[in-house]
């Protein structure tokens, strides 16, 4: 049976009003924890905000795959959305953890993960910062999607990269600062909701083609 398409011409519209009002609840919540002093900011301050703009732009990506497949539409229809929110969470992906590890090298703490294992985060809590690093590392590897997405097992990595955004949520609730107290860690267990829902949907499909033996 050939699969309907529908034109939904709003959801260009949805996409970037979703991704924007995410980003300013991340900034909202950023300023807020600094009480809007936002002047003579040092890196230790700025490092977080790249954090949390990485993980709200990944989410917005997820939660707009679910509802295109959800309402149908084609893919064309979100192509250039994808196009700039997925540079954009490259960049901030790589500018969060870089300017930690160059701060840290320059305050002579070395460099991770020792010197985030003892230099940054609590104790007992080295383990939640590596594993932000370990995200970091599949989240690169899944860029090359342009190369490799073809090819059979590169749904293997697809995996790895929504394990990869199940991490970064917990590296965040565990390790983030806005996360401790006020509005936003309820913000924040809503988009975790969200995702314990939205992957499981975005990966059925492909999900059951593996599991039905080939006639």
């Amino acid at each position: 049976m050939a699969r309907i398409t529908n034109d939904r011409e709003e959801i260009p519209a949805i996409a970037w009003l979703t991704t924007t009002i995410t980003l300013l609840a991340a900034f909202a919540a950023w300023g807020q924890y600094l009480q809007w002093h936002l002047l003579g900011l040092s890196t230790y301050q700025i490092f977080p905000l790249l954090g949390l703009l990485a993980f709200s732009l990944l989410w917005s990506q997820y939660m707009m795959l679910a509802l295109q497949k959800f309402w149908q539409t084609e893919s064309e229809m979100l192509k250039q959305y994808f196009k700039m929110t997925g540079w954009a969470v490259l960049a901030t992906l790589l500018m969060h953890p870089t300017l930690l590890i160059w701060q840290l090298w320059r305050d002579g703490f070395g460099l991770p993960p020792e010197s985030y294992i003892r230099h940054f985060v609590a104790p007992g809590l080295g383990w939640v910062a590596v594993l932000g690093m370990i995200s970091l590392c599949i989240f690169i590897v899944y860029e090359l999607w342009r190369l490799f997405g073809h090819r059979s097992w590169w749904r293997y990595v697809v995996y790895a990269a929504d394990l990869a955004m199940v991490a970064v949520f917990y590296h965040g609730l565990r390790l983030g600062d806005q996360l401790q107290t006020g509005w936003f860690p309820v913000l924040w267990i809503c988009y975790g909701t969200c995702l314990i829902v939205a992957i499981p949907y975005l990966r059925w499909d492909d999900f059951k083609r593996v599991q039905t033996p080939k006639s």
